[in-house]
């Protein structure tokens, strides 16, 4: 075992993979080639439209051992993730690594098929029932997950090689052009497949709508997709909402959220030239953005641009002039969707140019301001958002890690939740590391990391309640006492792995 530069011991080998610790936020600086596809000719692709998604799944010969992917964009409401891997199921294949960018709670049909040893791991977000299974070990191997742009990293770099990708396409010609923007499963983005569609040995297009050729735009370009089919119904786009669309009426989060925003007023980066910010599409987040949509409207002063996911509070701040752009990575609901369609201020982006790390710049160093919120954060200020105080991994790391990059990142949480402390003496799984939160900001008041005295000066003559995160800390065990740690057996049933391709936690299998 080796242990990290956040002090985490890293085995140095699992399942026969080599593996990196953690050095630094900013420690590799890349090196190395890309991987590429295998070469096709024009010649062997006449017609590329098949029958069924059956034949598709013929046409791959997919065997056992390999790996196929999936993206998210139709989050908790996808279908094709299920419809896939039951039909592989179907057909007797086993060990198969399932490589989605995120699976939701309507995926938890896919537990009966680890316990059936037709998925031997996950290389992927898991939110819900299919995490909560790796927690008690039942995956044959260990999963991985990565951030949205470590992902794209991952599979660029050649360490996630996927043997066959299904694309759900909302709007694709007979060609594969595609894209999310029409038709009855329209989700808006879908362009966290882009490194699927690449990369992976073979690419299959699914729709519900099939359009004449040529769709655009083409988010997914025909000349890298191998085949093309129809199911009758992709998903149930209503079901894209990201946990509430609704501002938080809780006066405690409103407090937060009103924190929060009065933080990026008082230190003046709202009045500094190329204003920019990202936020969630939680309560608080929407909270966040109603009151620093109130400051700017006082203060007449115009975003150059925010970073999405959208949502309808972004879209109405688009709409109203507040910001000049959304650069969107999915669309959190309808509105966002429909914004997208039709506003030619509101761009689709890709993780290669939001997040990856290995590039000549992508563009989360221009964010201002980051606005997250977190399960747990320490006393160094590292960050878990992938378990839960009690242990459970039920949670994947989105665009946390790679959001992280922004000039000052904020974290909003409230100082209790469920009775339990979120600032804890050590979190139970860091996500991102502390040197890159700046400031956390609670119902009792602001902290800023000791690192960044340079906003504590600007601080001055601001009228939030300022304490140290000890002082939090301290505040929180008077409240509710010292919660009770989670145990947990040897096994390492997860690596949390950094947006480089490091490994900055492991996950161990939860005693219950």
């Amino acid at each position: 075992m080796i242990r990290n530069a956040v002090g985490r011991l890293i085995p140095e080998e699992i399942d026969g993979r080599k593996l990196k610790p953690f050095a630094g936020a900013h420690n590799d600086h890349g090196g190395g080639r890309k991987v590429g596809p295998p070469i096709r000719a024009v010649v062997d692709y006449g017609n590329k439209l098949l029958k069924s998604l059956d034949e598709a799944i013929d046409a791959c010969q997919i065997q056992d051992g390999m790996t196929v992917s999936f993206h998210h964009h139709l989050r908790n409401g996808d279908y094709l993730v299920n419809l896939v891997v039951d039909e592989l199921a179907a057909r007797g294949l086993k060990d198969l690594t399932l490589a989605p960018s995120a699976l939701f709670p309507i995926h938890e049909s896919l537990v009966k098929h680890v316990e059936n040893g037709v998925i031997s791991h996950i290389e992927g977000s898991m939110n819900g029932p299919v995490g909560q299974a790796c927690s008690l070990g039942k995956m044959k191997k260990t999963c991985i997950l990565r951030s949205h742009g470590g992902r794209y990293r991952a599979i660029q770099d050649g360490d996630l090689p996927i043997d066959v990708a299904f694309i759900a396409a909302p709007a694709a010609d007979e060609h594969g052009n595609c894209n999310g923007l029409s038709g009855p499963s329209a989700c808006g983005v879908m362009s966290y497949s882009l490194a699927d569609s690449l990369y992976a040995d073979r690419v299959v297009v699914v729709t519900d709508n099939l359009v004449p050729f040529p769709n655009y735009p083409w988010i997914i370009r025909g000349g890298n997709v191998d085949y093309v089919c129809t199911v009758d119904k992709l998903g149930d786009p209503e079901q894209i909402v990201s946990g509430t669309t609704r501002i938080t009426r809780s006066p405690t989060r409103l407090l937060i959220a009103q924190y929060a925003a009065r933080f990026v007023r008082d230190i003046g980066l709202i009045e500094e030239p190329h204003f920019s910010f990202q936020s969630g599409a939680g309560g608080i987040s929407l909270a966040f953005l109603k009151y620093i949509g109130d400051i700017m409207r006082q203060r007449g002063i115009k975003a150059d641009f925010a970073r999405g996911g959208s949502n309808k509070f972004l879209v109405d701040m688009l709409e109203e002039g507040l910001i000049g752009y959304i650069l969107d990575g999915q669309c959190f609901d309808m509105v966002g969707a429909r914004s997208l369609r039709e506003n030619p201020n509101h761009l689709e982006t890709d993780p290669f140019t939001s997040y990856n790390y290995h590039t000549k710049g992508n563009f989360a160093t221009r964010v201002r301001v980051a606005v997250l919120g977190a399960t747990e954060i320490d006393l160094d200020f590292n960050v878990n958002v992938n378990t839960h105080s009690d242990g459970w991994l039920l949670h994947g790391i989105g665009g946390f890690a790679d959001v992280c990059d922004a000039q000052i990142t904020v974290i909003t949480a409230p100082l209790l939740r469920g009775r339990l402390s979120t600032i804890v003496d050590s979190v139970t799984t860091v996500t991102v590391p502390g040197e890159t939160i700046d400031v956390l900001v609670t119902e009792h008041g602001l902290a800023v990391n000791p690192a960044r005295r340079d906003i504590l000066d600007r601080l001055k003559g601001s009228d939030i309640p300022l304490r140290t995160i000890e002082e939090l800390r301290a505040l929180a065990v008077d409240m509710a006492g010292v919660p009770r740690k989670p145990e947990f057996e040897e096994r390492i049933v997860a690596l949390i792995e950094y947006r480089d391709g490091t490994v900055i936690d492991t996950v161990r299998q939860l005693k219950v």
